[in-house]
């Protein structure tokens, strides 16, 4: 089976907020999001919260296929050390193709660029696949809050994670 070629990771530019916008819809899913489906009018992907210098995106050939997004976890400034990954997602067919794993890890890496010491996250207690990425990333659990979220029916833990920027894989 002939090799596929690794994920190119680079920083967004305003001009990718269309394709994204449609990669964010279709990768939508219960699994990961606590907010309602999309529906039209669609919002614009970046906004105020999100500008595309926060935002990373992975190529596959010239097709965008996913993205992760870094953001502060809080505006206090005694916060400022600490990073947030404030969403991922990789279109379907490119899952399985190292992609999540590339952007993850350049989080990682722009994030201790961008001169902070952790970098956190938060993802549902049942989107194992996520789970094991970050773990496999050096992300730690460091709190659980049982059944925050009410999802299809389904009460649904919301898990913390986080590591420090000092040590740990990052590829």
């Amino acid at each position: 089976m002939p090799e596929l070629p690794a994920p190119r990771i680079r920083a967004a530019r305003p001009e990718d907020d269309g394709e994204l916008a449609l990669l964010d819809r279709l990768a939508w899913s219960h699994l990961h999001a606590v907010t309602p489906a999309p529906q039209p009018p669609y919002a614009p992907f970046f906004s105020e919260r999100h500008a595309p210098e926060d935002c990373l995106v992975a190529e596959l050939g010239d097709r965008l296929v996913g993205y992760v997004l870094l953001g502060f976890p809080t505006e206090l400034e005694s916060n400022r050390h600490v990073r947030q990954i404030q969403g991922l997602a990789v279109a379907e067919e490119a899952r399985g193709l190292g992609v999540g794993r590339a952007l993850v890890g350049a989080a990682v890496d722009e994030a201790r660029r961008r001169g902070a010491r952790r970098i956190t996250l938060r993802v549902l207690g049942h989107n194992t696949p996520a789970r094991a990425l970050y773990e496999a990333q050096g992300f730690a659990v460091e709190g659980i809050l049982p059944e925050e979220f009410l999802l299809d029916g389904v009460y649904v833990d919301d898990v913390l994670m986080g590591r420090s920027l000092g040590a740990g894989p990052t590829t």
